[in-house]
């Protein structure tokens, strides 16, 4: 696992091993890299979990078990906290391989460590981080505010080409019916007319 400078240790404290144990004392004044950091938080968590599920918590929610088979009861304690353990590391091992988590970090600490060099503020000129932030995000807000104008204005033309199509459309129909209506009646008419002139003719002489 790589490791970079990253995180500056103020007070003696001791870092905790894979299995929770401690190891040696870190000298105050000593960086560790974030990574390593992570890992300890990992650690530090596992351990208080444990303790707070501990064999005598287990034995009292399984009293009645405990007492007929206190060995199996021991086993099947071992193998879940085991088991726990391994599932909860392999799922933050899946989260830091998705999120890049370890480049992400080295990669901080190297930057951290680069800029204790630097005299000058670096990207903040005026030395107030408000004002500094401002000045850069404020530009970059009114850019994305005008280009949602600009969207919201393509859009509402669309809109409206869309809602005149509808329009159009709708007088269309409404001619189409107008005229099936009038052809409609003349068929009917002309259909009145043949039936008056067959009966003409069938009227004898």
């Amino acid at each position: 696992m790589a490791e970079a400078s990253g995180v500056n240790v103020g007070s003696g404290c001791e870092e905790k091993g894979p299995e929770g144990l401690s190891l040696e004392p870190v000298p105050p004044g000593t960086t560790i890299s974030r990574v390593k950091l992570l890992d300890t938080m990992v650690d530090t968590f596992l351990q208080k979990l444990i303790a707070a599920g501990s064999y005598q918590r287990f034995t009292d929610c399984y009293k009645r078990f405990y007492q007929l088979q206190p060995e199996m009861t021991q086993r099947i304690y071992d193998k879940f906290i085991t088991q726990l353990q391994t599932s909860i590391r392999e799922e933050i091992s899946e989260i830091k391989a998705e999120g890049n988590l370890e480049a992400v970090l080295n990669a901080l600490d190297t930057i951290v460590e680069e800029g204790k060099d630097r005299k000058e503020p670096a990207w903040r000129p005026s030395g107030i981080p408000e004002k500094d932030l401002q000045r850069t995000m404020v530009p970059y807000f009114l850019q994305q505010r005008d280009a949602l104008q600009r969207r919201v204005q393509k859009q509402e033309a669309e809109n409206r080409q869309l809602a005149d199509a509808v329009l159009a459309g709708r007088r269309q129909v409404e001619e189409l019916q107008l005229q099936g209506q009038a052809r409609q009646q003349a068929w009917q008419a002309l259909h009145g007319e043949q039936k008056e002139l067959v009966a003409v003719l069938r009227e004898p002489e």
